[in-house]
């Protein structure tokens, strides 16, 4: 409540007196006030459809996008009022001045719609920040109800004032009043940083530096006065993490030096505009020089995977497997090694006929591959006793007392390979085998044909990776995201907080340039006057 009271107390205070300046000096001029006041009111209602229409926009959409446009309302709303907390710091005191000179200027093109247009902007610009202010404020306090009570009551007590000032029944110190309430928003701005960062990264734009700082649980219980000023005021969460509190921290620090800095350390602006546009280029080189000098992370496993068997069968050993190839164009090639058999096999696996995917943000891909397994070693005539040992029943279809036997086999048989790599990185195969038995003869007047895949042993197939490569693949791949992530934001944000930087400071630098370049065409050096006095002197006559 105290936050969204303050916010709307210093933005409709400045729309009140800049409203409340222009109005006394068309009353001073004789001028109509009645297009100041259609403006005001144009103003006020554009102001309102604009809070309105944001807050709607974020409700309607996706709980992610929800907390995208979270993130960016925090963000502008830190821009918004920084720049409001620096230009009434510098401009309270000749305010005033400023906007009669404006107004004597509108008036001098004897267009009452002018000033009309002065107010306007003036109230459009400060109910559009407002709106920001409030809406970034209301997505973080707990009572949605108290913090529109402290914006209502700000507003009023705003216009209260402003009223007052204009009628001349109240004076203030315009320039201590900003200055002191400065303060207190700089931490308000600060709150909405933290919940800007959390925003973002709920909405899922980076995950690095999410480790918790500390556990303020015990200082911030629900319903506490203190949680109610350092949660609901300042916008200090219970959890706090390591990218939030450093947001924080360096938001505060250099807003705070930037405004009371004093005034007799400052440096000349002369030399301000050297290390503003030093610290500027340097800002830049080091975003140029993260952005392309960090390397990409690539996860790195062993080059031999150990193979175990398959259930039913026990879990051991029998063999390994190594990739080679490594060419995303034209494939790999799997080479599996059983021993004791001296046998190799070598599985082609091209890259048209894999399948891409991601897996926790890391792109994945995966092979399907039947090879025709050997069964020359398997019996080309059966018993029926034989046939019910192998399929561990009769077959569907095969009467024992029409068809006793032998039976001629026929054997097709199969190894379905299943290889899943992340770049050249194995991190999962195995290979199944799929047997099907063809029975004639004994009286069958057609072939039949059984899958008796779960009673046969074929040697090179019925394996997978072993286990525990599994889990250290898992736990690679956890690390992989984590260092992803961080990468991700060191190539990315990182680089670009370090251009907007540089930039403000480039501005800011401009700014300071061009107020020099106004106070020398103002106020020229001497010597260099366009008319000299003493070219307009005439010698006395002399007389006698």
């Amino acid at each position: 409540m105290l936050a969204t009271f303050v916010i709307a107390l210093r933005e409709g205070l400045e729309a009140a007196l800049i409203v409340g300046i222009i109005a006394a000096f068309l009353r001073k001029n004789n001028k109509n006030l009645f297009a100041m006041w259609a403006g005001v009111i144009l103003a006020v209602l554009l102001s309102i459809v604009v809070g309105f229409g944001l807050s709607i926009t974020e409700h309607a959409l996706p709980q992610a996008a929800q907390e995208s446009m979270e993130a960016i309302i925090g963000i502008v709303a830190v821009f918004f009022v920084t720049g409001m907390i620096v230009w009434m710091n510098n401009h309270a005191s000749d305010m005033k001045k400023q906007i009669e000179t404006e107004a004597a200027g509108a008036i001098g093109q004897s267009s009452e719609w002018a000033l009309a247009s002065m107010a306007f902007l003036a109230v459009l610009k400060e109910g559009f920040e407002t709106a920001v202010f409030l809406l970034a404020t209301f997505s973080v306090a707990r009572s949605a109800t108290l913090a529109a009570v402290g914006a209502v009551t700000g507003l009023v007590v705003a216009v209260v004032t402003g009223w007052g000032i204009y009628a001349g029944g109240i004076r203030i110190n315009l320039s201590r009043f900003f200055r002191f309430t400065g303060l207190f928003l700089i931490l308000v701005a600060g709150g909405l940083i933290i919940s800007a960062l959390r925003s973002a990264h709920e909405a899922g734009w980076f995950n690095t530096g999410q480790e918790r700082v500390a556990d303020l649980s015990w200082l911030l219980s629900p319903g506490t006065v203190q949680s109610a000023i350092i949660t609901g005021i300042l916008g200090i969460p219970a959890d706090p993490r390591l990218l939030e509190v450093t947001g924080w921290f360096c938001y505060i620090v250099i807003v705070t030096v930037l405004l009371y800095w004093p005034e007799n350390r400052r440096p000349a602006p002369e030399k301000s505009i050297i290390l503003l546009r030093l610290s500027s280029f340097t800002l830049l080189i080091v975003a140029l020089s993260v952005f392309f000098l960090s390397p990409e992370p690539v996860l790195r496993m062993p080059g031999s995977v150990p193979l175990v068997s398959t259930p039913p069968h026990t879990d051991t050993s029998v063999g390994h497997l190594t990739l080679t190839g490594h060419d995303p164009d034209t494939g790999y090639k799997l080479h599996i090694t059983f021993p004791g058999t001296n046998k190799v096999t070598v599985v082609d696996l091209p890259a048209t006929e894999t399948t891409h995917h991601t897996i926790h943000g890391i792109p994945d891909s995966e092979w399907t591959v039947r090879s025709v397994v050997d069964m020359s070693n398997m019996p080309e005539t059966l018993t029926l006793n034989q046939l019910i040992s192998l399929y561990g029943r009769i077959p569907v279809g095969l009467n024992p007392v029409r068809y006793p036997g032998p039976f001629k086999a026929t054997w097709r048989g199969h190894c379905i390979i299943r290889v899943d790599m992340t770049g050249d990185v194995l991190l999962s195969a195995d290979g199944q085998p799929d047997i099907l038995l063809t029975l004639s003869g004994s009286g069958l007047s057609t072939p039949r044909t059984f899958n008796v895949t779960e009673r046969t042993h074929v040697t090179g197939c019925g394996w997978q990776t072993d286990t525990t490569y599994q889990q250290k693949v898992a736990l690679a791949l956890q690390n992989m995201q984590q260092s992803l992530d961080t990468w991700h934001f060191r190539v990315y944000i990182l680089p670009l907080f370090f251009v907007i930087l540089a930039a403000v400071l480039f501005i800011l630098s401009l700014k300071i340039t061009l107020k020099l370049r106004k106070a020398s065409d103002a106020y020229p050096p001497a010597g260099k006057s366009s008319c000299s006095p003493q070219k307009h002197l005439t010698q006395p006559d002399k007389k006698g």
